[in-house]
């Protein structure tokens, strides 16, 4: 009798422990979110150093992270599986979405996480007049003390001065997080577009940016423009408590942007 109680003691401690992330917190949640275009670990020195980049990412301890312009296994980058090197770096989990083979390898976006990825996805933009092929990661994260799932969506759009590319690719991601119908969502990621652009407005109709105002991120060494994004919806469950541009210029051609985003408790009747 005394070894069924504590086996039944056993079992119950496993479940209240498994239980933990999906409990409801009482006070908002706060999220240290970063989006970096890597330029495949290579700086504007000329230097390939994966390292380098690890310590940007480090130096803000994000929980949740979109880079671009990732190599895995690729030629031009030592054959190294960059999405495998920088989680280990970071101690974090990675999801990576590959869209352009390359070198013997594969080019395209990562997501890092501190929290487990649930599911995850890599869907193909639309493709006009044989650009590169971009796409974009759906990712699933379970955040502790969230009750309902995030969903991250991480992505790079076409760089070409033809806005068409861009505008269908904004459509695209609108109707998929309308279609996966999460109550609380991210889109982060380099968008080649500035903050009074068509494709960002078109964004805007669903997103909400974390800045009222343009943070230039490139050039890198004395940015003037802004084109990489951290967004988010509904408008009403987020709160930004902090956002800039990090103070480094030669890990890669893109500066990060960073947010602190405090998510509000969902509440029920």
């Amino acid at each position: 009798m005394a070894m069924r109680m504590s086996t039944l003691r056993s079992w119950l401690l496993l479940l209240l422990v498994s239980l933990a992330p999906f409990a409801v917190a009482d006070e908002p949640v706060k999220l240290r979110v970063l989006s970096y275009n890597i330029h495949h670990g290579e700086g504007i020195d000329g230097q390939l150093d994966l390292q380098r980049i690890a310590a940007v990412i480090n130096s803000v301890k994000p929980d949740l992270v979109a880079l671009q312009e990732v190599d895995q296994n690729v030629g031009r980058s030592q054959s190294v599986d960059q999405p495998a090197e920088l989680a280990r770096l970071t101690d974090m989990n990675v999801v990576f979405g590959a869209n352009i083979p390359l070198q013997g390898g594969h080019y395209g976006n990562a997501i890092l996480s501190r929290y487990p990825v649930r599911a995850h996805t890599n869907r193909m933009l639309p493709n006009l007049a044989d650009g590169e092929q971009r796409g974009y990661i759906e990712a699933t994260i379970q955040i502790p003390g969230v009750a309902e799932p995030l969903l991250l969506m991480a992505t790079h759009l076409d760089h070409r001065r033809d806005e068409r590319e861009r505008l269908e690719s904004a459509d695209a991601i609108n109707a998929s997080v309308k279609k996966a119908k999460q109550p609380i969502a991210l889109l982060a990621g380099d968008m080649n577009a500035t903050p009074d652009s068509e494709t960002m407005k078109r964004l805007g109709a669903m997103w909400t940016s974390v800045t009222d105002a343009p943070i230039p991120t490139i050039p890198v060494t004395e940015p003037k423009r802004q084109i990489d994004f951290i967004l988010y919806r509904p408008q009403n469950r987020w709160n930004v408590v902090e956002v800039n541009v990090l103070d480094e210029a030669v890990a890669s051609d893109h500066r990060a942007i960073f947010a602190v985003l405090q998510l509000q408790p969902m509440h029920t009747p």
